[in-house]
């Protein structure tokens, strides 16, 4: 059973996002809140799989809460997903880069929504298109140079196909995605993912994705390396 956490300022919203994720038979409400701190408050008494914050309650409230969950060390198994009415919204890509693992538009129909917290759930990171270019750009800027090198030298770790798995995780690849692009099975995606996570010390997908852009590994014109079809 996958437990969510509701953080939300608008009784309806809750009561909306409540009634939809209560009716699958995996997902379980686990708590509500109405504002930032509540929300911490309860992620750490009820220890939730998934938080779906909404990031514009008053006052900031919902960044600064992500930023506390995520930075609980007792937390690290709780996943955010950020909610907004705009995906242009710069406090998205500040939330993701405080931990959050993806986003929703609150216009999401309700397949995405679930789909979105059992993804989440499972340890794949929520970014579509529009949002792996964003970061490009935010933490790539035009004019700076193509690799970073203190990313570099954190990344000199890796092997070849490590550097590939990150650089098809930066343009927002799922773990099936990967698999299929490399044909290698899902179990050796996860694994690939998991030994890189380890050993940059990262968080979740979202921080690989960050990594994989300042190292100019995401640039679908670099060239790929390639490993016998069993890695």
């Amino acid at each position: 059973m996958i437990g969510v956490l509701v953080v939300d300022d608008q009784e309806l919203v809750r009561s909306g996002l409540r009634a939809l994720v209560s009716a699958e038979g995996d997902l379980e409400v686990v708590g509500e809140a109405a504002d930032g701190p509540s929300g911490v408050r309860l992620a750490r008494e009820l220890r939730p799989d998934v938080v779906l914050m909404d990031i514009r309650m008053p006052g900031g409230e919902g960044l600064t809460a992500t930023r506390a969950i995520t930075a609980d060390p007792a937390l690290v198994g709780t996943k955010i997903i950020v909610l907004t009415g705009y995906d242009t919204d710069d406090s998205v890509m500040i939330a993701l880069r405080s931990g959050a693992s993806g986003y929703l538009l609150k216009d999401f129909e309700a397949p995405a929504l679930l789909q979105a917290i059992r993804t989440a759930a499972a340890g794949d990171a929520l970014l579509a298109p529009s949002i792996a270019r964003r970061i490009a750009t935010t933490w790539t800027p035009p004019g700076a140079p193509r690799t970073d090198p203190a990313t570099e030298r954190l990344l000199a770790g890796l092997t070849d196909r490590e550097r590939e798995v990150l650089a098809l995780v930066a343009r927002g690849r799922t773990n099936a995605e990967l698999a299929t692009d490399l044909h290698i099975s899902l179990g050796t995606a996860k694994t690939h993912v998991s030994r890189i996570l380890t050993k940059l010390s990262a968080r979740d997908r979202v921080q690989l994705a960050i990594l994989g852009h300042q190292a100019g590994l995401a640039d679908p014109n670099r060239r790929r390396h390639r490993e016998p079809k069993n890695g």
